[in-house]
């Protein structure tokens, strides 16, 4: 992936106002009613979006600088869709933004004579759909393929659309106030057609109002090995499509189910295994549960509780790497409530041989 220093245009170690008037640049150049039908400067225009949503954060960008992409959950699984970790921002989101970056509102309504954040002569595509998606530990260290169940919603088929007699199409409305200071002209979206600039003409039957039909959709996705809760997935051309039939994207929100006892600390998972006493004092070799298997763990002799055992490799693959973390088996020796009358003895006599120790108070009178 791309620096995101390099994104912006400036160096590591550029102050928030540097960080700010270059991406202020980015935004200019590459806004979308600068640059209409050119996927490239709208792809570079979201970029720098998302890189400037880091940087401007002191907290993600101290994680930034530390861990790289991997400290705020950025990276790509190429294939069908986009996949992002903390960061994925619609045009929306972005055009939020204006009003820190440019001290008020968007500075697009000057420029490019229309409504930067929601003028419906500029929206080139539906609402994002978002889901969530809960995945087994065991499917997050394989990857798999899900299908999923959707609802989006679709241009009905056979609808035909006018041009809005409010605003003649032009997704706004324009007001005229007199005060004392002379006329103040102000511009608010269309109430009549929500900013699209159209209204419906030929409603089929089945369709709302604005002839638009929600639909149940059956998709397939493949999600990486390695992912991690609040990690997301992009699919292109999948969420709501909007008056022209452009389609938003599909948002998946991974959510990790919880396991029975494994416990995930990023890319290592910990388990708490209980031994006997013989074992933790003589050491051997046992069985144990590992991510899609079992696998043999050697405790080595005098092992004591609380200590942990690390299993180089069984842990979860790193979402953009080529080696898996670790197992941390975390090693608690049980002593049994209920003894008989012959282990009592056992017991008793052991205590009674044993002069290792380095607490005088440990031996006690049975």
């Amino acid at each position: 992936m791309k620096d995101l220093y390099d994104v912006v245009g400036v160096s590591k170690n550029a102050s928030h106002d540097e960080i700010k008037k270059s991406y202020r640049k980015l935004a200019l150049k590459y806004h979308p009613d600068k640059n209409p039908d050119n996927p490239e400067a709208e792809k570079k225009f979201k970029e720098a979006a998302e890189a400037y949503a880091i940087l401007s954060d002191q907290q993600k960008r101290s994680r930034y600088d530390q861990f790289g992409h991997a400290g705020v959950g950025m990276g790509d699984s190429g294939g069908q869709s986009g996949f992002r970790g903390g960061v994925h921002m619609s045009m929306d989101d972005i055009f939020s933004q204006f009003g820190d970056v440019f001290g008020g509102g968007s500075p697009f309504e000057s420029i490019f004579g229309g409504g930067g954040s929601g003028g419906g002569s500029r929206r080139s595509k539906g609402k994002d759909v978002r889901i969530k998606l809960k995945l087994t530990f065991e499917e997050i260290s394989k990857g798999i393929e899900k299908k999923i169940k959707i609802k989006r919603i679709i241009v009905a088929p056979g609808a035909q659309f006018k041009t809005c007699p409010t605003c003649q199409g032009q997704g706004q409305v324009t007001t005229i106030q007199n005060t004392i200071l002379g006329q103040m002209r102000s511009a608010s979206v269309c109430p009549h057609c929500d900013g699209s600039g159209k209204r419906i003409g030929n409603r089929p039957n089945g369709a709302g109002p604005d002839g638009m039909l929600r639909k149940d959709e059956t998709i397939k996705i493949k999600v990486p090995p390695g992912v991690e809760e609040g990690n997301y997935m992009t699919v292109n051309g999948q969420g709501n499509e909007d008056i022209n039939g452009n389609p938003g994207d599909l948002i998946v929100v991974f959510i990790e189910d919880d396991h029975s006892y494994f416990v995930r600390d990023g890319e290592h998972v910990i388990l708490e295994l209980n031994i006997s006493y013989p074992i933790a004092v003589l050491g051997g070799k046992i069985e144990i549960p590992v991510l899609g298997g079992k696998a043999g763990l050697k405790i080595p002799s005098g092992i004591q509780s609380g200590q942990v055992l690390r299993m180089k490799g069984k842990g979860f693959p790193q979402l953009r790497g080529r080696s898996n973390g670790d197992q941390l088996v975390k090693v608690q020796i049980y002593t049994p409530t209920k003894l008989s009358r012959n282990v009592k003895k056992i017991i008793e006599n052991l205590n009674d041989e044993i002069e290792d120790i380095k607490n005088p108070f440990t031996k006690i009178d049975l």
